[in-house]
């Protein structure tokens, strides 16, 4: 328990601890234009994009006359992508004044300000919301971006049982197998694969060795379960290691730089030409390499950031010496920073990046695509590896029901400008700052220990279980903090997908003033009759928590097998609906937050 207690203290610590940093030296104006839009529970800001903004920051003043950025309940990144945006948790019958400016990337500042726009919260019953569905227009094909989940360190699925009698390695692969078979993730990412509890790297009297085998035994267990590795070149092998004192987690990951680069390179080569003789070319090369974590953090990486881009260039040229066929992508860095940094020396030097990776949490990923064309890298994958509702495992938001409509969010914001948005991470079994002290602990999973299904589960499931065409929808009334997506199914199902959310997590407990009634209007329906039903995740439906009393620690038999008789997504059938000439229509209550599906089966 010290180790635990000496690490999450020393991540506390120096989490917030920059390695360096990357000015891109461009300049953007700023919006032209900015309309702040009172609403009921909150005000909506709209204003007009400018070229080469990865995203904006929001300055908000209110009654005490000092103006603050936006930071959403405590987002590592406070700008947003896009060009609107619903400021909640605003006091009713108070004027706040709102500026717009926009940044080329997470770290810059804005260099100049829109227009001030003055708005308040309405303080009144909200209009009523309306959406209207044209079911028999296509605009769209579903992109599935839940296709990556992040994951602990897969030498867990190695690990036999812990105190509390669970068998960490078989409920461990267990949530692998549910993240593809029920979620549809076809990639997993995890930390750690050249840590020394793998064995991989050793030494005597001087030789140098390496031995895959018990990655062997995990890749094989991995692709068993239906996945295919994301393969994360870290930490360094105590062997190699300039620094081996440096270290992070209670498993005393080394994060400083090798000693020998030589070292380095023949270690990721040698690796590499072993999985693609093991497991063939053509798998393999389907594998992206990705090097290493967060080398933007001092936590991560001691090193500085041309120690990172040496590190980066040498792990490139060692794959592409294996196959030029093999990718290789970077830098996987916190809070979207130094992605430009790494597409300028990619630039610079000729070092392939074949994609992009980078992470984000408590906001929508900014847009990075302007920060890779002004390098020549248009159009490359961009992948969010990490993602998620809440920075910190233990965090009070990991549990909340909030992180469902916040997870459909970001699908929505990120469909067609990135190619995978990892949720980070698939299992509470999860050890980086010490073994969960409770059942219920906020921990970074979509799934718990013994695996009962979160409200984010919840909400990825029904991502997953969408059609694959996307329907004309639009929304009308006091809508912003309304979202909807409605898709077909090749039997002629549909489903709509309602939430209600924010991404300020301060309103994780909710807000009366965002609950929502929604009228639902449906045209364009083939079928003369339809079994209806409704699928809810809000605080009292598809929320295992509630049915466990917050001062148990760890449920006893007869708890468990209560928590499990709840572990299913609450849905309810509705009267069935008899279209008249294509036309129906359904009502729906959407608290904030929550999340409704209403699926229409044609009989």
């Amino acid at each position: 328990m010290t180790d635990a207690i000496d690490a999450r203290t020393d991540w506390e610590n120096r989490i917030a601890n920059r390695s360096d940093s990357f000015d891109t030296n461009v300049i953007l104006p700023p919006p032209k234009t900015l309309i702040a839009t009172s609403g009921a529970g909150y005000v909506f800001l709209r204003w007009d994009q400018v070229a080469g903004a990865s995203g904006y920051q929001i300055e908000m003043t209110g009654p005490d006359g000092e103006p603050s950025i936006l930071h959403h309940g405590g987002s590592d990144v406070p700008a947003v992508p896009g060009n609107s945006f619903a400021v909640t948790g605003l006091s009713d019958g108070t004027n706040y004044s709102f500026r717009v400016g926009a940044v080329t990337d997470a770290k810059a500042t804005p260099e100049a300000w829109s227009p001030a726009a003055t708005a308040t919260t309405s303080g009144a019953i909200p209009d009523p919301v309306s959406l209207f569905v044209a079911a028999g227009t296509e605009v769209g094909r579903t992109q599935r971006l839940w296709n990556m989940v992040g994951s602990e360190r897969l030498s867990q699925l190695l690990i036999g049982e812990d105190e509390n009698g669970h068998n960490i390695g078989a409920e461990f692969y267990e949530s692998l197998k549910r993240a593809h078979d029920d979620l549809d993730a076809r990639w997993v990412r995890a930390h750690a694969i050249f840590h020394d509890d793998l064995e991989v790297v050793s030494r005597s009297n001087g030789v140098l060795a390496f031995n895959f085998s018990k990655i062997d035994t995990i890749y094989d267990m991995v692709l068993e379960a239906g996945l295919r590795p994301v393969v994360e070149l870290s930490f360094m092998p105590r062997a190699l290691a300039s620094d081996p004192e440096k270290t992070v987690f209670t498993y005393k990951a080394i994060v400083s730089p090798p000693s020998d680069w030589e070292e380095w390179y023949l270690l990721v080569h040698s690796f590499a030409a072993h999985l693609v003789e093991r497991y063939g070319l053509g798998e393999v090369a389907t594998w992206p390499f990705e090097v290493w974590n967060e080398p933007n953090l001092d936590v991560f990486w001691s090193g500085s950031k041309e120690d990172y881009l040496r590190l980066y260039g040498e792990t490139a040229r060692a794959l592409k010496s294996v196959d030029p066929s093999l990718q290789v992508g970077g830098p996987s860095s916190a809070a979207s920073e130094w992605v430009e940094a790494l597409a300028s020396y990619a630039e610079e030097t000729g070092v392939p990046l074949d994609f992009a990776t980078t992470h984000t949490y408590g906001n929508l990923p900014l847009d990075m695509r302007p920060a890779l064309a002004r390098h020549g890298f248009a159009g490359i994958p961009i992948y969010w590896t990490e993602w998620g509702v809440g920075s910190t495992h233990f965090g009070p938001v990991n549990d909340a029901v909030t992180g469902a409509p916040f997870i459909l969010s970001g699908y929505e914001s990120c469909s067609g400008r990135i190619d995978a948005l990892s949720y980070w991470v698939i299992s509470d079994h999860f050890e980086e700052l010490g073994r969960p002290p409770r059942l219920f602990h906020n921990g970074f999973g979509l799934l718990s220990v013994g695996n009962l299904r979160k409200p984010r589960y919840w909400a990825v499931q029904l991502a997953a279980r969408q059609g694959d065409r996307v329907l004309k929808t639009r929304l009308s009334g006091d809508s912003h903090t309304v979202h909807a997506n409605a898709t077909s199914h090749d039997d002629g199902t549909i489903d709509l997908l309602l939430w209600n959310g924010t991404i300020n997590t301060a309103m994780m407990a909710g807000d009366p003033r965002l609950n929502r009634i929604v009228s639902v209007n449906i045209s364009g329906l083939a079928a003369e009759r339809y079994a209806a039903e409704v699928a809810r995740i809000d605080a009292e439906h598809s929320n295992i928590a509630r049915h466990l009393d917050e001062a148990t620690l760890w449920p006893s038999k007869e708890e468990w097998e209560e928590l499990r008789a709840h572990d299913h997504l609450d849905t309810e059938a509705l009267p069935d609906l008899q279209p008249v000439e294509g036309n129906a229509a359904v009502e729906l209550f959407v608290p904030q937050p929550g999340v409704a599906r209403l699926r229409l089966k044609p009989l």
